[in-house]
């Protein structure tokens, strides 16, 4: 007769919502051409040109009036020559490390695994902030749609759609969303092409000379940032540190530059080269949209709004296309592909967080809880820890994209500064072609992202970066410490084979802990015997005199006579500490080895936290820390015996507790 495992109603909800189990033979790398691989793991780096303009305007307008539109095209040349040198070192990462991991695969093989967790905080951290900043400029782009084109505000809900989206996109991931696939290309090509024609148009416009240019009236309009006064001159009151601050928020134009990297091995043969003209053709698209759209805000003077919508691309497409039927239909389409690349940019996020937090955990840096695939194969823990952090972090700012900014640059650059810095090591000791030439290159990138790193956390201290700072070296050292526990179990536990093979007790004993005569106890009690010890008795420690009184006429009643009941009282309730002295009565000649039987009743999840005290498992574990002594739960189903005998009750008035319970 075969018994069937019955399935909790927790199981059957997650299945119901989830879909079935996918065994581990379903599990498969699809291999992606350079053309599918730009579009899926591109959208993150491609879709930041759609607020990267607007956030140094958010520093420049205010400061210093309309010459900030003039001057953030110098800030925008300083950005691309960023992006140019960064881009020829994760040429090299792409070619030389093939497995995902980007940064921190570079950081562990040059500098140690536990240098490397610099990188892997940066990264932890660069992954939670892309979530909360491309959903929430995903849902400024919609508000815009909405606002500019059917005149309605959406202010009040944007926090609320933009935790929709995330929660719709931590369930899909949970469903075991691929990545890898057409489906998801699609919105990166849809941008390209609507925020291309965009810029193409606008130009055609500014060389023809009817590009429109927003009125003074409409830079004062309701919602828009304060513009400052423009002065005597373009650079009168630019101070070197407003311009610091625009370039520390422009450099958000370059995150999810290291994504190609991330993602080598998802490439088809050559992974390497393929790799990295994928990467060269990313960087060309993004730096041209970024070009583009600053160029367009210089000239039509689209300024930011402190509520983050209608944003500055929203308001470049609508000058640029006009309010004609087609001009309407245009300006829908780039809205819509804007928030689809966006809300897909927050995605990748969802397959590189549990990614890489797997290969940490692997590394003993992280809980391993983090490397186990859950019910669709995803690394479900690592989907949901990243939901709750994203989630947190967009409550905390009201989903608002510049304080949001505020907490990028840190994370993004350290990573770009550890990955450069370790190709430097790694070509170092290395004799190869070109190799001073590699370095230097390196070198400059490394020193680059240094700075920004520097210029971010004195310029934005204030407005946030502050917590990352904090939280960054915290970070690193709750990881080295996770390493050194898991180091020190391994050390501990490296001891047993060769205890193994020492030489067996002369005497085995087994004490069955019985606190009431049930069938918890039968059963505790018959696995007792099959163990055939040398010695085997039940004991029960006195709480209550009554209720031991009672225990000791079942027992006589039920037990067969040659199994007796020992009791031991305990005045003090201090169960622990009676449970070593009685178990010292046995092993004290160093030649018993004793073995306790803890009956657990198993009820159901919720039940058996609020009802029940659950004290054998504490026992079993301080059992565990006395020499010859070992322990062993032996668990009841309680909650599937009332599903099988429902009609079981006890009798009125009958205690019900137990300490062991």
């Amino acid at each position: 007769m075969s018994v069937r495992a019955s399935e909790r109603a927790g199981y059957r909800l997650k299945r119901a919502l989830l879909g079935r189990p996918l065994v581990t033979s379903e599990l498969r790398d699809e291999k992606l051409s350079k053309t599918v691989a730009l579009g899926v793991l591109a959208p993150d780096c491609i879709s930041s040109s759609a607020y990267g303009t607007e956030q140094m305007l958010t520093q420049l307008v205010p400061a210093v009036g309309v010459a900030g539109f003039a001057l953030v095209m110098p800030v925008t040349g300083v950005i691309l020559a960023l992006l140019f040198l960064l881009t020829l070192s994760y040429r090299e990462v792409a070619v030389t490390y093939t497995r995902a991991g980007g940064s921190y695969v570079v950081a562990r093989e040059n500098f140690g695994p536990r240098v490397a967790q610099v990188a892997a905080v940066a990264l932890l951290i660069d992954y939670v902030v892309t979530v909360a900043v491309q959903t929430s400029a995903g849902t400024d782009a919609l508000a815009s749609l909405l606002q500019l084109l059917l005149h309605t505000d959406i202010e009040g809900d944007k926090l609320w759609i933009t935790v929709g989206v995330v929660l719709l996109l931590c369930y899909g991931n949970l469903r075991g969303i691929r990545e890898a696939g057409k489906a998801f290309s699609v919105p990166t090509y849809l941008f390209v092409l609507g925020a291309g024609l965009t810029v193409v148009v606008g130009l055609i416009r500014l060389l023809l000379g009817d590009l429109p240019r927003l009125t003074d009236a409409q830079l004062h309009a309701p919602g828009v940032i304060e513009v400052g006064h423009r002065g005597g001159g373009v650079l009168m009151g630019a101070s070197l540190f407003i311009m610091m601050r625009a370039f520390a928020n422009g450099g958000s134009s370059l995150t999810g530059l290291e994504a190609i990297s991330n993602g080598v091995s998802a490439f088809r043969d050559p992974q390497g080269p393929n790799a990295r003209r994928t990467l060269v053709i990313m960087s060309c698209v993004l730096g041209l949209l970024v070009l583009g759209v600053s160029a367009l805000a210089w000239r039509t003077h689209a300024v930011p709004y402190s509520s983050g919508s209608p944003t500055v691309l929203a308001q470049e497409a609508h000058l640029v296309f006009g309010q004609s039927g087609f001009g309407n239909v245009m300006f829908t389409f780039v809205q819509v592909a804007t928030a689809l690349i966006l809300y897909t940019g927050g995605n990748t996020s969802f397959n590189g967080f549990p990614f890489l937090a797997s290969f940490v955990a692997e590394d003993s840096f992280l809980p391993r809880r983090l490397t186990l695939r859950g019910h669709r194969l995803a690394f479900s823990n690592g989907i949901i820890v990243l939901t709750v952090a994203s989630l947190t972090l967009l409550v905390v700012t009201r989903g608002n994209l510049t304080k949001l900014v505020a907490l990028y640059a840190i994370g993004v650059f350290t990573g770009f500064l550890m990955a450069a810095a370790g190709l430097v090591r790694h070509h170092w000791v290395r004799r190869e072609e070109r190799r001073t030439a590699k370095i230097v290159l390196n070198a400059c990138a490394a020193t680059a992202s240094a700075a920004v790193v520097v210029v971010f956390t004195v310029t934005k201290f204030t407005e946030g970066a502050w917590m990352v700072v904090l939280v960054f070296p915290l970070g690193v050292w709750a990881l080295v410490r996770t390493n050194d526990r898991y180091r020190a179990e391994r050390a501990a536990l490296a001891a047993a084979p060769a205890s193994a093979t020492a030489v067996r007790a002369e005497r085995s004993v087994v004490c069955v802990l019985v606190d009431r005569l049930d069938l918890a106890a039968v059963k505790a009690l018959h696995h007792a015997r099959g163990l055939r010890p040398d010695e085997l008795r039940a004991v029960h420690f006195m709480l209550d005199k009554q209720h031991t009184a009672e225990l000791r006429q079942q027992w006589e009643a039920n037990q067969a006579a040659d199994l007796p009941l020992d009791v031991v009282e305990c005045p003090d309730r201090r169960l622990h500490h009676a449970m070593a002295a009685h178990a010292a009565q046995f092993t004290a000649d160093g030649r018993t080895d004793l073995t306790l039987l803890i009956p657990r009743r198993a009820y159901g999840p919720l039940a058996g936290r609020l009802l029940h005290a659950r004290s054998g498992d504490s026992i079993a574990h301080a059992a565990s820390r006395l020499p010859h002594v070992a322990a062993t739960i032996v668990p009841f189903d309680v909650a599937r015996a009332i599903a099988e005998h429902p009609a079981v009750t006890e009798p009125r008035g009958e205690p019900a507790g137990s300490p062991l319970a």
